[in-house]
């Protein structure tokens, strides 16, 4: 008979359970359009049931898929059980565009799917086929999970779960599954009770290994807590106050940009730095044009972005859960030149790489560990409504083959940040296939033009294409490409 058995949540992914509120949707998404291909049935839709069969099929390499929620008894921290009740028609949802089912139609749909929150009392993703786009000749697929379950390195691993490298109609006879039974509240309660009375043991074995640690010149750990007291100080820091950082409401608006990947490669390769500083001096333009266009001054602003980085292990690809920190970076917006701009992003950057801020961050994050829930549950609330920075950016690297989902190929996909209290706008790129996918999720009250936040982006782009001389050639009876920029694909 199978035993009960739980997992609990780690203090960060509890973190963003707590950070949830009825304005604060803390789940990740990304709309993925495909060619309709074999999935395109007689009737010209889209085969659903082929689709949740397979998805299905492959459920047994992702458990956490079908557990849910339940809370200890003594602290109440969240545990994950199994869901009993599992019914795949629930999670992997069918709907259709309107005539005549275009990007906007699509990105509105993506919007609003990302507005409303996932329900606690099920496991914490859905599925959406959307048929319908571009005359039946695409679909989409919009996923949406709970950022308790996945951060997103960890999304981009699952895509091996559900996509394949060649094209095929297979599907393998689904895994028999038996949930697990679900301790009993005095299980739970003994359980709970034997790890309370250990953790004081275990803080201080814990703190003191840190400390032998921290004095040894050859450990990791030194170079952590170096690292996590810079990140403190940084974090302590304030930043400006802009149209991007009011409080938020709960409706959300989604926008997309795809660039193609060599394009950012020659510019980074002409100019110097990383892809990611080619990105994040785009990002520091854009910023600038859009507050400029909102007409703020934007020359004596402290802003900010935080930028998520992994600190998954490659025994750790493939896990859910969360192992993931941050970069803190100022972005120079009182630069006016491309160049200098993107010189002035790489060398932060290299600072945080040297000075080893994402382990710092890490290194914060094991402490809390040791923080009670009602402790950390004040935190949480207090470090929405005074955030050290003014914007995510996620820089999230994807395949550059093609991948299928039952044949039918994946064209592109555009991420989606979840959005908090003083948090307006969210940026998430995805490269794929050889596109950089630009996702922007944007609170539907405070960035209603959003668009021209996108059309910036892309005109920052350009601007430091022509620093580098990197412009594309102009096309056969196309338009001299100064004035043709990245443009938004369904």
């Amino acid at each position: 008979m199978p035993v009960p058995t739980y997992e609990r949540l780690t203090v960060l992914d509890n973190s963003f359970l707590l950070t949830e509120s009825p304005t604060n949707h803390m789940h990740v998404a990304g709309t993925a359009t495909f060619e309709a291909g074999p999935l395109r049935n007689a009737t010209g839709g889209i085969d659903v049931t082929r689709i949740r069969a397979y998805v299905e099929s492959r459920l047994h390499l992702i458990p956490r898929y079908r557990q849910v929620l339940s809370r200890t008894p003594i602290e109440g921290h969240p545990v994950w059980v199994d869901d009993h009740h599992f019914n795949i028609e629930y999670h992997v949802r069918h709907t259709s565009l309107p005539r005549p089912g275009d990007a906007d139609h699509l990105k509105a749909l993506s919007g609003r799917i990302m507005s409303q929150q996932l329900d606690r009392s099920k496991p914490l993703w859905e599925m959406w086929i959307v048929e319908g786009l571009d005359g039946g000749e695409h679909f989409a697929m919009i996923s949406k999970i709970h950022h308790c379950m996945v951060d997103g390195m960890s999304s981009v691993d699952l895509f091996a779960v559900l996509l394949a490298l060649e094209p095929s109609a297979a599907i393998d006879p689904p895994v028999r599954w038996v949930p697990r039974p679900w301790p009993s509240w005095w299980q739970m309660l003994s359980a709970e009770a034997a790890r309370r009375v250990r953790t004081p043991f275990d803080a201080v074995s814990g703190f003191r290994q840190v400390l032998a640690d921290v004095r040894d010149p050859r450990s990791d750990i030194r170079t952590m807590w170096r690292a996590a007291r810079g990140m403190l100080r940084s974090s302590l820091r304030t930043v400006s106050d802009t149209p991007l950082n009011k409080p938020i409401g709960p409706h959300r608006r989604f926008d997309w940009l795809a660039m193609d990947l060599n394009d950012v490669k020659a510019v980074r390769k002409r100019l110097g730095g990383s892809l990611n500083d080619v990105v994040l001096t785009t990002v520091a333009g854009a910023v600038q044009r859009f507050l400029e266009g909102r007409r703020v001054h934007v020359d004596f602003l402290d802003f900010r972005v935080m930028a998520p980085v992994s600190v998954r292990t490659a025994e750790e690809r493939g896990t859910l859960g969360n192992r993931v920190s941050a970069w803190l970076i100022d972005l120079p917006l009182a630069e006016r030149d491309p160049r200098a701009r993107l010189r002035k992003i790489s060398e932060a950057t290299a600072r945080l790489k040297e000075t080893k801020q994402a382990l710092g961050a890490e290194m914060l994050s094991r402490v809390a560990e040791w923080t009670p829930s009602t402790l950390l549950s004040l935190a949480s609330s207090m470090m929405t409504r005074a955030l050290p920075f003014n914007l995510v950016v996620t820089n999230v690297p994807g395949p550059q083959v093609p991948l299928y989902l039952l044949g039918a190929r994946m064209l592109d996909n555009y991420g989606q940040v979840p959005l908090t209290d003083y948090l307006g706008l969210g940026v998430v790129l995805f490269s794929y296939a050889g596109k950089l996918c630009w996702g922007f999720n944007a609170d539907w009250d405070l960035v209603p033009d959003v668009r021209d936040f996108v059309a910036a982006v892309a005109e920052a782009f350009r601007e430091l294409q022509q620093a580098a001389g990197a412009l594309p050639a102009e096309p056969a009876g196309g338009r001299p490409a100064a004035e043709r920029a990245p443009t938004a694909l369904a």
